[in-house]
């Protein structure tokens, strides 16, 4: 009976020592990696643990907090010390350390290396992380810890963590519920408008007044978390995205984003804000253009934007794909929901054909070399119901607006005669697309149809519908491979009432050999574009030559 009485107070008093040691062999783990981590690698010796029991004399004097940490690691080995006594005094608990105590000697050990290691002061957002072991019982006295970030014996810490993929960015975490990375798109652009002629006239007699800039902005920052939650199949991307050059417009600052789920590889669903698939530049390339962020002004004429919706994309065959897309209207960036109809008749559609390598690289030139013929054949379908309330502002960022061939807004009140206003149309558009990537070399050349008809409102009755057509063309090579790419591209629009064009040469430059940085330089020259906004190069209505040369930065 007292055997059995015995044993409950023998085990507690056991489990007093062994808390008290691995405490102190805790404590003393954590402040040697804190002090370990303040020394640069200049001021380590590697002999270090030789005379770590020997202070050094005439070292700098210790901080308060070293005073307090020795104080209390003192407390800790009387403490030990006594736990140890009245161990040994029962028979209790016999000490694994010959001599002295485990705990005892780690405290010193402690205390040494604080006074012996030169102190370097820690910026205070600088944090000392906690280590556990899975060591237990009278095996943890005699264990060593050690830190999981230190290798070879401490000595050689990494210096990088995490893992990086091109487009999908830093990833910062990993679970098995799910994972994140971040990406940052970024550029700086210097722009000189300044040989622009200062007015426009449109074809209806209107006269305009242009503002021929000169200047620096950091254009663009785009923040993207992207990955996948519960299941790999489920994925999701959501960002920020601000235009700069738009400060106090609508839509000058953007957080969306979007849902899928892959069910195969033929059948990806998706929800939320995305670009309609009425053209090449709006398939989901961006931002792997020829230009920076700026598109031929052929294509930004005839092309559909960003809107939100729901679509479908997959792969028919090896060389055959597709994307569809049903939205509320063609730019929804800069629109609230009350001014949306209720008629979701926004569609858009894509069909790819690859037929020599069943790929074509990511988006326009052949940065990537291809090696064997690669080519791409595609067609898109874009229609929607337009009415006047649901479009964005002029200058709405990275929105388009339905405009005639002079750039006046159909919607405009007594554009065609007094009394005549828009208030409602249908928007057709079809393109055709096609191109090869060769050795370096790439060209790639788009053509454009599009219909406005079936208007509604005071004094159309009997209007006549609108026809534009148009094409664009891009030439580029890689003189020097992964390096530098030399492009030159040209569009024009045919028109009702102005045939406008523009043509440019432009420079990338690859420091690192990848797109992740690229610096890039352009000669633009333009004549009667009836598209711009303060976001691009191209001013609307702008008639000579623009300058702009960009720094970008995209992972």
């Amino acid at each position: 009976m007292d055997s059995a009485i015995l044993i409950p107070t023998r085990l507690r008093k056991g489990r007093r020592v062994f808390f008290g040691v691995g405490l102190a062999i805790s404590l003393s783990t954590v402040l040697s990696y804190g002090q370990a981590t303040t020394v640069s690698k200049n001021e380590w010796r590697p002999n270090a643990g030789d005379d770590a029991l020997a202070p050094l004399t005439g070292g700098p004097p210790l901080t308060v907090r070293e005073e307090e940490m020795l104080r209390l690691i003192k407390g800790l080995q009387e403490r030990v010390a006594r736990l140890e006594a009245q161990g040994g005094s029962t028979g209790d608990v016999q000490p694994a350390a010959q001599g002295d105590s485990a705990g005892s000697s780690q405290a010193r050990l402690l205390e040494a290396s604080i006074v012996s290691l030169p102190r370097v002061d820690a910026p205070a957002s600088l944090a000392v992380p906690t280590f556990h072991t899975g060591v237990s019982g009278a095996a943890s006295a005699g264990a060593t810890i050690k830190n999981p970030l230190e290798k070879n014996g401490g000595q050689d810490a990494p210096k990088t963590w995490g893992a990086y993929t091109p487009n999908f960015g830093y990833k910062v975490a990993n679970t098995e519920l799910g994972d994140m990375s971040v990406s940052i798109y970024s550029y700086v652009r210097y722009l000189n408008q300044k040989n622009l002629a200062p007015t426009y006239t449109n074809y209806f007699g209107v006269t305009s007044t242009l503002q021929q800039r000169q200047d620096v902005q950091i254009n663009k920052v785009q923040i993207k978390f992207l990955g996948w939650m519960l299941n790999p199949k489920f994925r999701y991307f959501l960002y920020a995205w601000t235009s700069n050059a738009s400060q106090g417009l609508g839509a000058q600052v953007v957080l969306a984003g979007n849902l899928s789920y892959k069910f195969n590889n033929y059948f990806t669903l998706a929800g939320g804000i995305r670009s309609l698939p009425g053209t090449r530049s709006v398939e989901g390339n961006f931002p792997f253009w020829l230009g920076v962020d700026t598109r031929l002004i052929a294509d930004e004429f005839f092309r559909p934007s960003y809107t939100s919706g729901i679509w479908a994309s997959g792969d028919i065959t090896k060389t055959l794909s597709y994307q569809a897309m049903v939205g509320n209207n063609l730019s929804t960036l800069g629109v609230s929901a009350a001014q949306i109809d209720n008629a979701f008749n926004t569609v858009s559609s894509m069909l790819q054909w690859e037929p020599t390598t069943g790929e074509f690289g990511i988006g326009f030139g052949d940065f990537e070399n291809h090696q064997k013929l690669a080519t791409r054949v595609a067609g898109h379908y874009t229609t929607s119901t337009e009415t006047a309330q649901e479009q964005p502002g002029q200058d709405a960022f990275e929105n388009t607006q339905i405009r005639l061939s002079d750039g006046s807004v159909i919607f405009t009140p007594n554009l065609f005669k007094p009394g005549t206003t828009v208030n409602t149309l249908r928007y057709q558009m079809v393109s055709l697309d096609g191109g090869f990537k060769y050795h370096g070399w790439a060209f790639e050349g788009e053509g454009f149809w599009r219909w406005l008809n079936d208007f509604t409102g005071p004094g159309t009755a009997g209007l006549p519908g609108r026809y534009d057509t148009g094409y664009q063309f891009q030439l580029s090579m890689m003189p020097i491979q992964k390096t530098l790419q030399l492009y030159s591209g040209g569009s024009h629009i045919f028109g009702q009432y102005c045939s406008p064009y523009d043509a440019r040469i432009v420079t990338n430059w690859f420091p690192y050999k990848n797109k992740v940085l690229r610096w890039n330089t352009e000669a633009l020259y333009l004549f009667r574009s009836p598209v711009g906004y303060t976001s691009v190069p191209f001013a609307l209505g702008g008639k000579g030559m623009v300058f702009n040369t960009t720094v970008e930065l995209a992972f």
